[in-house]
């Protein structure tokens, strides 16, 4: 398979030294094998992608509908899939499988991940304002302040930066350093921080400014 493109999970983060004995703190990525589930074409779906599936999951764990879609395609269940978009899916066919592999020659990668859910948070841990005075006498702390106009327009605008949700977002980290690839293990070892917590399937792919 020809794609730039697996999905994994994030292990969480170690330290490794490099050729010049810099110490350099390292995300692991464990990705297995991603395998071709289903293939779209224009013809069949109306755009080109592929359907692929990694992850274990117990038999029993496979409801009906989902049991369908993979008996009908001929593979085994698997516990989160996902899409990918390509060019030409008819370059592909269902059971090809894409592996770490193919990341040994990448220099760099983006890496998509959903962000640490914070609850519902305050301006000055949302958006790091300053806040008032810390004094006893200021009656004014960790409140957001003015918001708006008085008469005219009478309303609050859209996009203020107010308390709110925090996390659970789409973030992608682009960029990142690979610092080493283990084929035996399916581990891909990344310079620097990722979004999510452990256990959090993430998208690596390679980074859009080397053109691949």
């Amino acid at each position: 398979m020809a794609m730039n493109e697996i999905y994994g999970k994030k292990l969480g983060m170690t330290q490794l030294f490099t050729e010049d004995d810099t110490l350099v703190a390292v995300t692991v990525i464990q990705a297995e094998p991603n395998t071709v589930c289903q293939v779209k074409t224009t013809d069949t779906d109306g755009y080109e992608a592929v359907q692929v599936g990694f992850g274990h999951i117990k038999p029993q764990k496979v409801n009906k509908p989902m049991r369908g879609h993979f008996d009908k395609q001929g593979t085994e269940p698997k516990k989160y899939l996902r899409e990918i978009r390509v060019e030409n899916a008819a370059d592909y066919k269902v059971g090809d499988e894409q592996t770490v592999a193919a990341f040994a020659e990448v220099p760099k990668v983006d890496v998509t991940g959903t962000s640490k859910g914070k609850g519902f948070a305050g301006v000055i841990k949302r958006y790091g304002f300053g806040g008032g005075p810390g004094g006893h006498g200021a009656h004014f702390h960790r409140a957001p302040g003015s918001v708006g106009q008085c008469a005219t327009p009478s309303r609050v605008f859209k996009g203020v930066r107010l308390p709110g949700h925090m996390g659970c977002d789409t973030v992608t980290v682009s960029n990142l350093d690979v610092m080493r690839i283990d084929e035996d293990q399916n581990l891909i070892l990344v310079k620097g921080a990722i979004p999510g917590g452990k256990n959090g399937v993430v998208r690596v792919r390679a980074a859009k400014s080397l053109n691949l």
